[in-house]
């Protein structure tokens, strides 16, 4: 039996761009009058749309100019791409991760912009485990936390959900893949601060991946079949 679709996310999973994201997030929101602080996006926003955090804000503190955000924006994800670009590091553990399930099919999954995704990939030399293999909610347009965007990243690789194992850090995500119906495991970095959800397998570090995926893979995909049930006699 095939081996199951890894679904990676990227910011928090893979890559260490959430401290780099949420300083340059605060200078942004902040710079057009809506109060963010960086630990506001690491407690309260993490893995979120960027829009649906700007949304958010202007209901507590009233309503920016439309233009005036666009330009914001876009001046906040450029000073990020270059920070990326010359700042940005792995997660400990992921590398050695890809190494060791080298052998399994595998795609990102991410909120972010493409553009954002493949700079953070490029960046740290991630890019050689997939690829161009990487979706973006702007793409799809449907982010996390709603499950489409899991259903057609592993839809575009030819999975059914039921046969993709989904990796990621933060809440948003862990509960998207497990409304898709996929198996999720729930890279908790801040145990006592965050509950994994029902249903979910909880990792506290990425060097602990490889031994949960082998697991599952053996329980669920390379069970082997019952004599009985077999064909012919």
């Amino acid at each position: 039996m095939p081996l199951p679709l890894l679904l990676f996310d990227c910011d928090g999973t893979l890559v260490d761009s959430e401290p780099l994201l949420a300083e340059e997030m605060a200078a942004g929101l902040n710079s057009v009058g809506l109060p963010f602080a960086a630990t506001d996006y690491l407690g309260e926003f993490r893995g979120a749309r960027f829009r649906r955090i700007v949304a958010e804000l202007q209901q507590r503190y009233g309503e920016v100019d439309p233009a005036q955000l666009d330009r914001m924006e876009a001046s906040m994800r450029a000073n990020l791409a270059t920070r990326l670009g010359q700042e940005l590091t792995t997660i400990p553990g992921a590398q050695e991760a890809l190494d060791t399930l080298s052998a399994y099919p595998s795609a990102v999954v991410s909120n972010g912009p493409e553009s954002k995704i493949h700079t953070a990939l490029e960046a740290t030399g991630l890019s050689r485990y997939f690829g161009k293999r990487f979706f973006s909610g702007y793409t799809a347009n449907c982010w996390k936390p709603e499950p489409c965007l899991h259903l057609h990243a592993a839809s575009i690789m030819g999975y059914s959900a039921h046969d993709c194992i989904a990796i990621d850090d933060a809440l948003v995500g862990v509960r998207a893949a497990l409304q898709a119906g996929m198996t999720v495991i729930h890279l908790n970095r801040f145990p006592d601060a965050e509950t994994t959800p029902e249903n979910a397998i909880m990792i506290s570090n990425m060097y602990q991946l490889p031994a949960v995926v082998e697991r599952l893979t053996r329980e669920y995909w390379q069970t082997p079949v019952p004599q009985h049930s077999m064909g012919g006699g």
